[in-house]
């Protein structure tokens, strides 16, 4: 059989965790999908894919084999593209791991353009707000606030993401309008759980750091939840600026010390180490750079 055939059958089987799925996108039997996978395995010696009634699932062979397969027919297809003048067209699910903060309107509309331009990839996207592994889940790209990398992974800085303290006017109006940073102490905070669950704050003020005690109302890792809580007045948050554009807008909430207080983290792009990006994710790093979007 075809070592090549039976190599894009595989990625098809494993990405769908299908083998009927996997035929249709093909346009192959049923039968001849199977072949060519088991031909493979008898290839490499060693079970690639556990299969059951109802699912398919790759074996820890089966995941070593996948990421190395995967990164070898994308560079085929980009040297021929190359080669033949042509366009290397993204194609195929494009799984990215984002930040729960991630799902706003702002960035909303640039995927619908993304995927306007790019009608051939399908956008898997997981906003669970845990730490991912790549290689195993098969994800082709993550955004994280952190440069915390698995082996492996390279990351690339695209930003800066400004963070503001925010309040409702309601809790303003109760607890009272802060006019310096001490004026915070003591305050309700809806803490975002991994980095300020116990309350303590630290602001970036003139070149220094100065850090405030909150008292804590709500501890999430949910960060539309913090901000659901702030628009209904249960305390103060610090929210990214993606999130909270339209609520400022609209004056649902108001930057709390928008002149004393500097809040910033990094946001990186991360993915696995290879010689080149996939066109998948090169195109939609470009595009959202472009929009703006992490600007």
């Amino acid at each position: 059989m075809d070592t090549l055939t039976s190599l894009r059958v595989f990625v098809a089987v494993a990405d769908l965790r299908s083998f009927s799925a996997a035929s249709a996108r093909l346009e192959m039997s049923a039968a001849m999908t199977s072949k060519h996978v088991q031909a493979l395995e008898r290839r490499v010696g060693a079970r690639l894919l556990n299969r059951n009634s109802r699912n398919v699932g790759l074996t820890e062979a089966g995941v070593t084999y996948l990421a190395s397969v995967r990164v070898m027919l994308d560079g085929l297809d980009d040297v021929e593209a190359r080669i033949g003048d042509a366009t290397v067209v993204p194609r195929g699910d494009l799984k990215i791991s984002l930040p729960v903060w991630m799902a706003n309107a702002r960035f909303v509309a640039a995927l619908a353009e993304y995927q306007r331009t790019y009608t051939e990839v399908v956008l898997d996207l997981d906003l669970e707000g845990r730490m991912v592994n790549m290689v195993e889940e098969g994800f082709d790209l993550a955004l994280r606030g952190a440069r915390m990398l698995d082996e492996g992974l390279i990351a690339r800085k695209l930003t800066d993401i400004g963070f503001h303290l925010v309040a409702s006017s309601e809790l303003l109006e109760r607890v009272g309008r802060p006019e310096k940073l001490q004026d915070l102490v003591g305050m309700p905070l809806l803490a975002y759980g991994p980095v300020a669950g116990s309350g303590l704050v630290p602001f970036e003020q003139n070149g220094e750091t100065v850090e405030v005690r909150f008292v804590p109302v709500m501890r999430s890792a949910n960060e539309t939840m913090l901000l659901e809580a702030a628009r209904a007045g249960m305390g103060f948050a610090i929210s990214p600026d993606l999130m909270i554009d339209q609520d400022l807008k609209q004056g649902s909430l108001e930057r709390v010390l928008p002149e004393q207080v500097r809040l910033t983290g990094p946001l990186y792009a991360v993915y696995p180490n290879r010689s080149y990006l996939p066109a998948k994710v090169r195109t939609f790093l470009d595009h959202m750079v472009a929009k703006g979007v992490f600007a």
